[in-house]
């Protein structure tokens, strides 16, 4: 599972011209699952997500989260954070987890994020989107799981 986490001022999704999902201070987070993804992996994402202290504080240094900041969560799903460009010039999406699944994954995640207390926006799964935003820094952080769940 794959989460590009970045910190904003603000972010908004459109769909067809339409508003689906907007915020104010807080993280936009692009998110990919892959076929070996599962709910145990999800739960521990989300926590570090949602524990994130990337907001700076009066020193100027990034110690706060979330929840010191009253910020929000921009969450939009994202297949194509699991290309394989290895061979040739077309990118394959093999990695990437089958689309009903994924949708189950990213409904989970959501959720979750929202259990966190969080104003959850989300854009519409499979949809063509257009994202926007004001990245904050600018600050980006890739979490990806295969860094922080126990080797397998």
């Amino acid at each position: 599972m794959r989460f590009v986490i970045q910190r904003v001022t603000e972010a908004k999704v459109e769909i067809d011209g339409n508003v689906a999902g907007e915020i104010n201070k807080g993280f936009m987070v692009l998110i990919g699952v892959c076929n070996d993804d599962n709910k145990q992996i999800a739960d521990k994402m989300v926590t570090k997500l949602c524990n994130m202290r990337i907001f700076d504080d009066e020193d100027g240094k990034t110690n706060l989260g979330l929840k010191d900041v009253d910020g929000e969560l921009l969450l939009i799903s994202q297949f194509t954070l699991y290309a394989n460009c290895k061979k040739g010039n077309r990118p394959s999406f093999i990695d990437a987890m089958e689309p009903v699944k994924a949708e189950q994954m990213y409904d989970y995640i959501v959720d979750k994020c929202s259990e966190c207390g969080f104003n959850v926006q989300t854009g519409e799964f499979g949809a063509d989107m257009k994202v926007s935003l004001v990245n904050d820094g600018p600050f980006t952080v890739i979490l990806d799981s295969d860094e922080i769940m126990p080797a397998k």
